[in-house]
């Protein structure tokens, strides 16, 4: 994804500057490509347009714009074009200079040291209804019940395109790694799992042989009869042999989601993204590739202390796989620590802390906050009440104390994630994507703008029990590249969320979502005014525009 920041140069545009048109040419490419916009002018009758725009016709009415390109893995420099438009009197548009600019989307954060990798997420959007779903179905994509997934087939015409799209870069990166062991015949390779039902996974397990050593967890409803995680479990016995699988549950939940490789491939895998057919193709999630043989062993260590200590929280704290460990990157400041701790290396407050140390700006998307009391909600409700800081923030439900907005201060910072149903024309019901959350990520950036960026990720709900009772893995990184990685991430989700919940609330023919045109009776404000008088929304202008 590119985050476009944009400015006026000197004081307040003129009151008939109607937004930006947005256009980028693909690396090597020859054309430029108009970046469309659902929103739209009203025709002359008051009605809404139907049609999606390009936004030389629809300009974009925002000082920042976030742009997911269907081929952003194309390596080189995509070329972004922005140009100001006016409309006079007879709604007659006009173009001032543009501005030009080069942005690699390297599918790489750090080749062959570091990644960062997300899913898409956007099964809940308008854009995969248009690509791949007539209605919102999706049950020819994925299956509608969690036990199937071993044994569903998608039978969509468009089934490998669209599961492509939606698993994005943390799908085919964690295929590709598994593709690399089994090439491998020296590999050996642990996971630890916890929602288990994608075959593509699976299968690529199953051909590991006796190089496997899993584990899988056996919580509710995972250990129920007929789970997918009870089927995985017999396929991977079979092919690797009973020694070689586990089912646990730590203290409450074995939640972590890792892969360790250690062959010719010295890499390992952590993060939010479960190992599913919702973790991929359905979820918000993210994953962090590290390379090197130090990475490894600390994976490898990890694990071999869940093996060692079944369902034995207090073992496991016991071990220094429970305390901060250094990757040694050769380039990238970052650290892995597993649960669960004891009260004695317990990181929960440490954290909190270090968000209550915020200088500049603070962007979580957090998974359950809504029923996670204690430091990190305390602490963000702390920095939320300094305005002379910056904070957007989400959760899959709306969190109570941190969903109201302040006349001068920060905007709801825990957006709830939904799903859209009755909306306005031109939009349409979305899929759900079946039962569960949508929003599965758990991480928080700190000062993305400085050189202190840091972030925390990971499997880790920063919550109690992720803290003392579930296996669990955690990374801090403190990288400016990796936290305006996860920043970005962070924005398109709030921006995502604050528009479908503006769309849901659309409810009556008179309220309608369009494109405002410029003053034309007294009292009328322009569209951009805002960003200029709300302080919150001059810094949201300011700190992006000059980043």
């Amino acid at each position: 994804m590119a985050l476009l920041g944009m400015n006026w140069l000197k004081g307040n545009p003129p009151d008939n500057f109607v937004g930006f048109a947005i256009e980028y040419q693909e690396p090597n490419g020859t054309q430029f490509y108009p970046i469309s916009n659902r929103l739209s002018f009203l025709e002359n009758d008051g009605s809404v347009n139907p049609n999606i725009l390009s936004s030389r016709l629809s300009p974009i009415q925002k000082f920042r714009w976030v742009h997911f390109p269907f081929n952003a893995d194309l390596p080189g420099y995509f070329t972004y074009r922005v140009t100001p438009v006016f409309m006079d009197s007879k709604n007659v548009l006009s173009y001032g200079d543009f501005q030009q600019a080069a942005i690699q989307l390297q599918s790489e954060t750090y080749p062959g040291e570091l990644n960062v990798a997300f899913t898409r997420g956007f099964v809940a959007s308008q854009a995969f209804i248009d690509r791949f779903s007539n209605g919102g179905d999706i049950s020819t994509l994925i299956p509608s019940d969690a036990t199937q997934g071993l044994n569903f087939v998608a039978t969509n015409p468009k089934a490998t395109a669209a599961l492509n799209w939606m698993g994005f870069e943390a799908r085919s990166a964690i295929l590709a790694l598994l593709d690399q062991a089994i090439a491998d015949n020296t590999a050996q390779v642990r996971v630890t799992a916890y929602d288990f039902n994608e075959p593509e996974v699976v299968n690529r397990l199953v051909k590991l042989g006796n190089r496997l050593k899993v584990i899988i967890d056996d919580s509710n409803p995972h250990g129920n009869n007929g789970s997918a995680e009870n089927q995985a479990a017999t396929l991977l016995t079979a092919s690797a042999g009973a020694g070689n699988v586990q089912r646990q549950h730590m203290g409450g939940l074995q939640h972590n989601k890792t892969i360790a490789v250690s062959g010719s491939v010295q890499a390992a895998v952590g993060g939010s993204t479960n190992f599913s057919w919702r973790g991929f193709c359905v979820q918000n999630n993210n994953a962090v590739i590290v390379y090197g043989a130090v990475p490894v062993k600390l994976f490898f260590g990890a694990f071999d202390n869940l093996w060692n200590n079944p369902n034995n929280a207090g073992g496991f704290a016991a071990t220094a796989s429970a305390t901060w460990n250094d990757l040694k990157l050769p380039n990238v400041q970052a650290k892995v620590a597993f649960s669960p701790h004891n009260a004695g290396n317990s990181i929960l407050q440490s954290i909190a802390d270090d968000i209550n140390k915020t200088t500049s700006s603070l962007f979580y998307s957090l998974a359950f906050l809504y029923q996670t009391p204690g430091p990190i909600r305390t602490a963000i409700e702390k920095v939320v009440s300094n305005n002379a800081l910056f904070v957007y923030g989400i959760s899959d439900k709306t969190v109570g104390g941190l969903n109201i907005q302040k006349p001068d201060g920060n905007l709801p910072i825990a957006f709830p994630a939904r799903l859209l149903n009755n909306v306005p024309e031109p939009f349409k019901k979305e899929a759900s994507g079946g039962a569960g959350v949508n929003m599965h990520h758990k991480f928080v950036v700190i000062d993305f703008d400085k050189p202190t960026a840091r972030v925390y990720m990971g499997s880790y709900n920063f919550s109690g029990a992720a803290d003392q009772h579930n296996g669990e893995n955690l990374l801090l990184i403190q990288d400016r590249r990796v936290a305006v990685s996860y920043m970005i991430e962070a924005v398109a989700m709030f921006d995502h969320y604050e528009f479908r919940d503006a769309l849901q609330k659309a409810t009556t023919p008179d309220n309608k979502i369009y494109l405002h045109k410029p003053p034309q009776n007294p009292g009328d404000v322009t569209w951009w005014s805002k960003s200029y008088t709300d302080p919150h929304k001059i810094y949201d202008r300011e700190l992006f525009s000059k980043t």
